[in-house]
């Protein structure tokens, strides 16, 4: 396994960075260098050590600034999911699914196990702790408390538990659900810390999991919630949740895909009660959380090969308003950039940040009255490959 470089501040980072933290509100992204697309949809694989993560803060909406970027290694194979803040915004955590290792004259990926701490109130902001969990750890969850997250390994087919006080992150369970051809890509936790679920990718099912404190349950239930549900989110009163349906195995084809939407009241457990079609290719999601919008993210084949047999251009972003009854329906969408992937709206809900690979920045939406407008950009140092406020 190859060793990554001690994470420090780059030139990057402010003399004032983060003073005063509590009024900071920050998102985070991850900048993978490794890997592109060439002409033909065919995925480039590029040497390792330039990797980034971005640490901004959006006090001002339209304006966000950089405030530290740091050397970490992550990826792009994965939900845009695999990295968090803390609720009280004192850690960040960031896992790294897979590794380049050199194959000959060429590089190959393999699955990694590796979970960064970094400390967002340190000034600079630094890397603090390595955990190491298992194989190929991918989406990632924080529950409300900020006393435990849950981590879904891709290739082991578990999830493994953390326990958070203070500064300190440790493993304190691994749980099995279902097997490693199931390919656990995400979890979210509810509101209450009392349930969870899981994205089954390959199995086309989402599992439903309890959390009793610390210690977490898988109950073996499933929900078949459409074809390669990548990213799972709940919304902020915990009365829904929602897969993204990627559909054909993590690509864009030029066929509709859906977001499946789960009643988290239904008895006696969460059941999916309707589908609503997105695009082709929903990979990144968040949930409002002020309530009432979700964005799916649409990658709309814009990695594809440019003479690729079906539709395809930039991402765009799918809105859905979510009404008191629980009916969900797509009210707007907006282009965004090229294999857009993360993206994380503002506290108060009224902004929507979308992090776009190809073009290395992030598009700023503003959402209101049932629309997108676009109000800014922000270049960032590398290719976002995720992004991420809170847990949700």
């Amino acid at each position: 396994m190859t060793t990554w470089p001690k994470v420090a501040a780059t030139a990057a980072v402010a003399s004032s960075l983060l003073v005063g933290a509590a009024q900071a509100q920050l998102i985070i992204t991850g900048n993978d260098e490794k890997q592109s697309w060439d002409q033909a949809g065919k995925p480039i694989l590029l040497p390792p050590g330039k990797d980034t993560v971005s640490i901004i803060d959006i006090s001002n909406r339209t304006k966000p600034r950089i405030v530290a970027s740091l050397p970490m290694i992550n990826t792009v194979v994965g939900p845009p999911t695999n990295l968090a803040i803390t609720p009280d915004q004192s850690l960040a955590l960031v896992a790294n699914s897979i590794e380049l290792v050199k194959d000959g004259d060429n590089w190959k990926s393999q699955p990694d196990n590796k979970l960064f701490v970094i400390d967002l109130k340190a000034s600079p902001p630094k890397q603090i702790a390595t955990l190491e969990l298992g194989r190929q750890p991918s989406g990632l969850a924080i529950n409300n408390a900020g006393n435990m997250a849950i981590v879904a390994n891709r290739a082991d087919g578990t999830l493994s538990v953390l326990s958070i006080s203070g500064k300190e992150v440790k493993v304190i369970d691994t749980v099995a659900v279902g097997t490693p051809a199931d390919q656990l890509s995400s979890v979210a936790i509810t509101p209450d810390g009392k349930r969870g679920l899981v994205s089954k990718f390959a199995a086309n099912k989402v599992g439903l999991l309890t959390i009793d404190g610390q210690k977490v349950t898988y109950t073996k239930y499933d929900m078949s919630t459409g074809l390669w549900p990548y990213t799972v989110k709940i919304a902020a009163d915990g009365k829904l949740a929602f897969a993204n349906n990627n559909g054909f195995s993590g690509a864009s084809d030029g066929n509709v895909d859906t977001v499946a939407v789960i009643d988290m009241d239904a008895k006696p457990n969460p059941r999916v009660v309707d589908q609503v079609v997105v695009g082709d290719g929903p990979e990144g999601m968040a949930v409002s959380p002020a309530g009432g919008y979700v964005a799916s993210i649409v990658l709309n084949g814009s990695n594809a090969a440019k003479d690729a047999p079906f539709p395809h251009g930039k991402s765009y972003v799918s809105l859905l308003k979510v009404d008191g009854n629980k009916h969900v329906r797509r009210v707007a969408t907006a282009p965004v950039g090229n294999l857009a992937e993360g993206a994380a709206f503002s506290p108060d809900g009224k902004y929507l940040y979308v992090g776009n690979y190809m073009d290395r920045d992030i598009t700023i939406l503003e959402v209101a009255n049932d629309k997108l407008k676009r109000v800014g950009s922000l270049k960032l140092p590398g290719q976002p490959a995720s992004l991420r406020g809170n847990s949700q």
